[in-house]
């Protein structure tokens, strides 16, 4: 209730009153967005903060953002930042680093302006670009794609000052987005005001600009919003909207009563596979809404299941991180990251209810779950197995931690599997890892964070005994989870089998990818199919021609497409530099295939094993 009287406070002292007190302190924080008046993909923005006492003040853009655990840098898309005093006069603004400015003679300090690029157009020309969920798109007239962090900065101390944004946009668009609008007496025309009672809800609330194409339905008493955009109309809001509708109805009844927002908004934005589109196809979690860039060549049925999988694990972020979190997330620090040691139950436990849910309630059959988790163990040998997942996530922005991340959705999914399975085991099918994150969420809640080093002690109160060793072994501890054991306790079996694959891909996973940087054409770093083994092929080769022809951006496609066709007596002369050395490779394509994980039932199961496999996956 203070919040939302101190909202309307803020919007009526700018919008009726003259200043009565202009301190930085004392005012929010307006901002100005230009969409209309765009240059080079680059809008201009103008930040006025109020009077400052300070003689000196630092105005910063953030280096990382909550839910990307990477150092992004995203003070590099800023350009031309300049100072202004009160008489419009330029002041001193020192480059600190790239995320910081030091303005001198701040009590004169009137406005700061910058230009800011967006990334998406970048994503093919660095080495470690920004996840384009978290990034941005500019293309005037057409389409802005806008998280926030990239285009609103904060001041010292002043980060939970409230927000006053006003985006100017051009004639036709409409705004997407979870901010709530103000209302203020001079509104000029294509003009939107929006507000945010602190910095956290400026970076957690983006926004996207376009001509409307959005539909709404009912979760429950949750409002949801699908917005989106498909360059070549490919894709509309109301084309996937029964899909999304049945999904995100389905989480709910998982959910039950956990519930943290009343409104929810989902913001898709699809490449067209040009130049300049984004590469980092994905979702990005915020409080009451998720961002999601998928190509727009997806056929349907990949399209539903991929937004089916990605905005179900953003949507149950409502439970951890947005509801049950640490210190390290509740106050987090976006120019010097702190890290929780809790990656497996923000990331792992999320993605495990992002599967469960669906066996839960019957959107997939048994052994699609079960291939879903024989998956994940197998993607999960490939990181550093012995390793502890505490320590890694503590150390996660840095290397060698760093490159172990994408692993917390494989084992960290894991892992919320074998505690599922130890609660619902102790408990006689009663309770499980659902029942905890709920009892979770009634201890802590969205304003209230735990202590990072004794979130294991109240799991433990809660649960039984045997939770504690498993933390202590296999989370805390670097020893390698013993899956089919935990498996075996629900009437399962756990072994390989061989699976036919393609030369160059994997289904629908390809073997070989792109760097960005000189357009090379590389061997992932993943299990090989038995063809490439034979042939000699390693990870990180770089592929120069297949078969006399040269293997570039240009024709391969037509490369991989004809592969197809390859008989298994076909010969296959493959030219590639390894390490610097050019090697010629030779042989026969043979009859290509991969060791795969398999998760079966026994043959023969004990009434306790059906009985926990049935309150594990039903219950």
């Amino acid at each position: 209730m203070k919040k939302l009287i101190f909202t309307l406070l803020a919007a009526s002292i700018v919008a009726c009153t003259p200043k009565v007190n202009d301190l930085a302190t004392s005012m929010p924080i307006e901002t100005n967005i230009d969409l209309v008046n765009v240059k080079n993909d680059m809008v201009h923005v103008s930040v006025d903060p109020g009077r400052f006492t300070a003689e000196s003040i630092n105005f910063y853009i953030p280096k990382t953002v909550p839910g990307t655990y990477s150092n992004n840098d995203y003070g590099q898309f800023i350009e031309n930042l300049t100072a202004y005093d009160y008489n419009n006069k330029p002041l001193q603004a020192t480059s600190v680093d790239v995320n910081t400015w030091k303005i001198d003679n701040a009590t004169q300090l009137d406005r700061i302006e910058y230009d800011v690029n967006d990334s998406f157009d970048t994503e093919g020309e660095v080495e470690d670009p920004v996840f384009s969920p978290a990034g941005s798109n500019i293309e005037a007239n057409k389409d802005f794609f806008l998280n926030l962090h990239m285009f609103v900065g904060y001041f010292d101390n002043l980060k939970e000052q409230s927000y006053l944004l006003h985006f100017k946009h051009p004639s036709g668009f409409e705004a997407s987005t979870s901010l709530h609008k103000a209302t203020t007496k001079t509104q000029e025309a294509n003009t939107d005001t929006f507000l945010a009672n602190r910095y956290f809800e400026v970076t957690d609330n983006p926004i996207m600009y376009s001509k409307p194409d959005s539909q709404t339905f009912s979760v429950n008493d949750i409002e949801v919003t699908l917005s989106v955009y498909s360059p070549n109309k490919v894709y509309s809001a109301v084309s996937i909207k029964n899909e999304m509708e049945k999904m995100m109805k389905a989480q709910k009844t998982f959910l039950g009563d956990i519930n943290s927002t009343k409104t929810y908004n989902i913001l898709l934005f699809l490449g067209a596979m040009e130049k300049g589109d984004p590469t980092g196809f994905g979702a990005l979690e915020h409080h009451t809404s998720t961002t999601v860039v998928l190509p727009e060549t997806m056929p349907k049925e990949d399209m539903v299941k991929t937004m089916t999988d990605v905005v179900s694990h953003e949507f149950f972020h409502i439970v951890t991180p947005l509801t049950v979190h640490s210190e390290e997330i509740q106050y987090f620090d976006y120019n010097n990251p702190k890290m929780s040691e809790h990656l497996w139950m923000y990331e792992g436990v999320t993605e495990y209810f992002a599967n469960l849910f669906q066996i839960n309630q019957g959107l997939i059959d048994e052994q699609d779950f079960y291939d879903r988790i024989a998956t994940k163990i197998q993607n999960s040998k490939r990181y550093n197995d012995s390793l502890s997942f505490t320590k890694m996530s503590k150390n996660v922005l840095v290397e060698p931690y760093k490159d172990q991340y994408a692993n917390v959705y494989e084992k960290g999914a894991l892992i919320g599997m074998c505690l599922d399975i130890i609660i619902r085991e102790e408990s006689n099918g009663e309770k499980g890892i659902l029942w905890l994150m709920k009892q979770l969420s009634r201890e802590y809640g969205m304003d209230k964070s735990f202590k990072d080093d004794e979130l294991f002690d109240k799991i433990v109160s809660l649960t039984y005994p045997e939770v504690r060793t498993f933390f202590n072994t296999y989370v805390i501890g670097d020893t390698p989870i013993p899956y089919d054991e935990f498996l075996n306790k629900a009437g399962l079996t756990f072994h390989t089998e061989e699976k036919e694959t393609g030369f160059f891909l994997n289904g629908q996973i390809p073997y070989i990818d792109v760097n960005p940087q000189n357009n090379e054409i590389f061997v992932r770093k993943t299990a090989l199919n038995s063809s490439m083994k034979a042939l000699g092929l390693k990870s990180g080769d770089i592929i120069k021609s297949v078969n006399g022809t040269e293997f570039t951006m240009e024709n391969i496609r037509n490369v991989i497409i004809g592969s197809m066709s390859w008989q298994p007596e076909t010969d296959i002369n493959m030219v590639i530099n390894r390490d610097g050395e050019e090697l010629t490779l030779k042989g026969k394509v043979g009859s290509p295939s991969i060791e795969v994980d398999k998760i079966t039932k026994m043959e023969t199961t004990t009434p306790q094993q059906d009985t926990l496999r049935e309150a594990w996956l039903k219950g």
